[in-house]
C-alpha cells in the first residue's frame, strides 16, 4: 500500500429514503459511523429544549407561586406532625441519657441486649411503682375529702368573715342554685369526659415514648455510626469526637438529674415519715418525678405534699411548707451545682436561660431539653467558632 494519501472522494448523494427514515441527515461531508455514534448516543425520550427564558414575568411569578404553596404545605405537615416529632426527640434523648448506664453494664461483661433489658425493667418497675403506691393514695384521698365536705361547708358558714360575705353578695345562696341546677352535671360529666380522654392519651404518648426509646437505645451504635458517615472523610474525626462528648454530657446530665431527684425523693420520704403524713412513699415518688423539671418542678412536689398535710393537721402543714423550702434551698445551692459541674458544666444563668427559653416553647418537654442542648451548644461554641473567630 502506498504511504501517500489517496485524495478525499466526493460526498455521496443522500438518497430521499435515508433522509425520511433517519430523522436528522448527517451532514455534507460526515460519514456513516458518525451519524450511527450520534445516533446511539441520543436519549430514548429525545433531547430537551432550550430552557425558557429567565425573564418571562409570568413564569417568574408562577415559580414564586409553587415555592411558596410548598413551603405552606411543609409547615402544615410539620404542624400536624407536631406531636409525634416530640415524642420523637423525648425518646431519643431518654435512649441517649440511658445509654450510659447501659455501657456501664457492658463493661461489667454483660451484652448489650441484657444491659439494654436491665436498664428498661428497672425503669418500667420504678413507674409501677409509682402507680401502685400514687393512685390507690389519690383515690383515698379524694375520697376522704367528699366525705368532709359538709364539714368544710359548716365551718364556712360558721366563720365570720365567709358571713359577712353571705350577707352582702349571698354567695351561698348562689352556690345553692348552681349545685341543684343541671348546668353543673353538664360541665363535670363534660370534664370527667375531657380528664379521660386527656389521661388515655396521656398513657398512649408514655407507652409509645417507651417503645421508641427502646428501639433507639439497641440501635444508638449503628444510628451513630450512619450519622457519621454522612460527614465528610475529611472532617469526620472532628465530629465525631465532638458528637461523643455531646452524648456523653447528656447521659451525665440525666445521671446528675436522676441522682439529685433520687436525694430528694429519699429525704422527702425521711421527714414526711417522722411528721406522720400519710403516703409518704407516694408523696416521696411524686416529689422525686415533678423535681425532674426545671424550675417549677420543685415547687409542684412541693405543693402537692404541704397539701395532703393539711388534713393532718395545719402545723404539720406549715413544717411540711417550711421543710421543703429549706431543702430548695440546699440543693440548689449545694447539691445540684456540684452534681452538674462534673456531667455537663454549664453556667447557672445559662441554666435558667435555656429552661425558661425551652419551656416557652415546648413546655415541660423543652425545659426537660433545654439544658443538655445548651451544654451542646455551648461545647461547639468553644471548639469550634471561637477557634476559628481567633484565626481571622
Amino acid at each position: 500500500m502506498s504511504e501517500t494519501p489517496a485524495p478525499n472522494p466526493p460526498a455521496p448523494k443522500t438518497s430521499p429514503h435515508v433522509a425520511s427514515s433517519g430523522g436528522d441527515a448527517p451532514a455534507s461531508g460526515a460519514s456513516g459511523g458518525s451519524g450511527a455514534s450520534r445516533a446511539e448516543t441520543q436519549p430514548p425520550f429525545g433531547r430537551p429544549g432550550r430552557p425558557f427564558a429567565g425573564g418571562n414575568p409570568f413564569l417568574f411569578g408562577f415559580n414564586a407561586a409553587l415555592g411558596v404553596l410548598t413551603a405552606w404545605l411543609l409547615v402544615q405537615a410539620l404542624a400536624s406532625t407536631v406531636s409525634v416529632l416530640i415524642l420523637i426527640v423525648v425518646s431519643l434523648f431518654l435512649a441517649v441519657g440511658l445509654n450510659p448506664f447501659v455501657e456501664w453494664l457492658e463493661e461489667r461483661g454483660l451484652s448489650r441486649v441484657l444491659a439494654i433489658t436491665i436498664v428498661f425493667v428497672t425503669v418500667i418497675a420504678f413507674f409501677v411503682l409509682f402507680a401502685l403506691t400514687a393512685v390507690p393514695a389519690l383515690s383515698q384521698q379524694a375520697g376522704q375529702f367528699v366525705e368532709q365536705l359538709p364539714t368544710y361547708v359548716t365551718q364556712l358558714q360558721n366563720n365570720p368573715q365567709v358571713r359577712e360575705l353571705d350577707q352582702r353578695y349571698g354567695l351561698l345562696e348562689r352556690a345553692q342554685e348552681y349545685l341543684l341546677s343541671g348546668n353543673l352535671g353538664q360541665q363535670l360529666f363534660g370534664g370527667l369526659l375531657g380528664a379521660a380522654t386527656l389521661l388515655v392519651s396521656a398513657v398512649f404518648s408514655a407507652i409509645t415514648a417507651l417503645i421508641l426509646t427502646l428501639y433507639f437505645l439497641a440501635a444508638l451504635p449503628s444510628i451513630t455510626r450512619y450519622g457519621y458517615r454522612l460527614i465528610p472523610r475529611s472532617r469526620r474525626p472532628r465530629v465525631q469526637m465532638l458528637g461523643d462528648e455531646i452524648f456523653q454530657r447528656v447521659g451525665g446530665y440525666v445521671a446528675g438529674n436522676l441522682l439529685i431527684s433520687l436525694i430528694a425523693g429519699v429525704t422527702s420520704f425521711v421527714f414526711l415519715s417522722i411528721a406522720g403524713v400519710p403516703y409518704a412513699l407516694a408523696l416521696a415518688i411524686i416529689v422525686a418525678i415533678t423535681d425532674l423539671i426545671p424550675l417549677i418542678g420543685a415547687g409542684i412536689g412541693a405543693a402537692v405534699a404541704t397539701l395532703v398535710a393539711l388534713f393532718v393537721s395545719f402545723p404539720v402543714a406549715i413544717a411540711t411548707l417550711v421543710f421543703f423550702i429549706v431543702y430548695q434551698q440546699i440543693e440548689n445551692y449545694l447539691i445540684a451545682p456540684r452534681v452538674m459541674k462534673s456531667s455537663v458544666d454549664v453556667p447557672a444563668a445559662t441554666t435558667i436561660v435555656a429552661a425558661l427559653i425551652g419551656g416557652t416553647l415546648l413546655g415541660v418537654v423543652g425545659a426537660l431539653l433545654a439544658i443538655p442542648a445548651a451544654a451542646a451548644l455551648q461545647l461547639i461554641t468553644a471548639e469550634v467558632v471561637l477557634p476559628r473567630q481567633e484565626r481571622h
